[in-house]
């Protein structure tokens, strides 16, 4: 079974897909969507619809595990320009019926690291330990989103172990 985690990004999304076999977890495929910062906010969003929904569509996974957004009260409109992207992504998911789970950042730190307010670093680290990488995983987008699909696959573990086992 794989499993998706998605850190989403106007500028930059973030992407993972894990393979799950029982316990084990394998890194398929990562990378990021990326928007011309220049264009109009509707064409960055049906940009990362498409790149989205391609990633989707190549690697059918079984659930997606979504980061929820964090908003300062200093910066409210970045909370409501990352919702746009957020928005397209969760759309893109259910309009393949796709499970989606939302995990807030510090859900998956505390789950990666033990500590919900771990650096990027320390999840960088982590990442690198858990699949035995030999350089930590770039750019930061890239490290979230395979911890957000660790989340992910824990989710399904604990609420359809049956399929994991297949």
């Amino acid at each position: 079974m794989d499993v998706c985690g998605i850190d989403p990004g106007l500028e930059t999304t973030g992407y993972a897909v894990l393979a799950i076999d029982g316990v084990n977890a394998t890194i398929r495929d990562a990378g990021v969507c990326r928007t011309d910062t220049s264009a109009p906010l509707a064409e960055r969003l049906a940009q990362i619809t498409t790149d989205v929904s391609e990633m989707l569509d190549q690697s059918q996974p079984h659930a997606v595990g979504v980061e929820e957004l964090y908003a300062h009260y200093k910066h409210p409109r970045t909370a409501i320009l990352m919702g746009h992207a957020r928005g397209v992504i969760l759309a893109a998911a259910a309009k393949r019926d796709i499970t989606v789970y939302s995990f807030n950042a510090t859900q998956v730190k505390r789950f990666l690291t033990g500590n919900g307010r771990a650096s990027k670093v320390q999840m960088q680290n982590a990442i690198m330990s858990t699949f035995g990488l030999t350089a930590p995983p770039e750019p930061n987008d890239v490290a979230d989103a395979i911890a957000v699909a660790m989340r992910c696959a824990e989710e399904c573990r604990r609420k359809q172990p049956e399929t994991l086992r297949a």
